[in-house]
């Protein structure tokens, strides 16, 4: 993968760090965070009483050639490309290229970052993660 240092990559990560910092799991539902290149929007969110933990149904999408920096969410992610195509990179592991119905799992703290194909992508994304902690931290792979 290349450009991983592209100035305008790095402040629309940063954005989105940021609105992930700021508690985008408060949000509710239907509420979205938006950075240059991608939106998320959340369409349901369960929290667990007693527990530490938040789920999120999240629509992610995502412009065509966007790279979503390298970073790690507190928690598991499982998501699915409904539209669009892109390379999923994951630390320790091949890039793999994903299309509409490829679905994937990320354990949780694992660095991951997407390279989107030419057009734009939805991706469908479920969040089970710690509510104290924000939805995404930067990493490198």
């Amino acid at each position: 993968m290349t450009n991983r240092t592209k100035p305008a990559t790095r402040r629309g990560f940063l954005c989105w760090c940021c609105a992930g910092a700021a508690g985008l799991a408060a949000l509710p539902t239907g509420a979205s965070a938006q950075s240059p290149g991608f939106s998320r929007t959340i369409l349901s969110k369960q929290d667990y009483p007693g527990n530490d933990y938040v789920t999120l149904q999240v629509q992610v999408d995502v412009d065509p050639g966007y790279y979503i920096a390298p970073h790690t969410h507190p928690g598991v992610e499982t998501s699915t490309f409904t539209t669009g195509s892109g390379t999923l990179s994951v630390k320790g592991q091949p890039d793999r290229p994903l299309a509409a119905g490829d679905g994937f799992q990320i354990p949780a703290e694992t660095p991951h970052a997407l390279r989107n194909g030419p057009t734009k992508s939805r991706v469908m994304a479920v969040y089970v993660v710690e509510k104290s902690k924000p939805l995404s931290t930067p990493a490198t792979l």
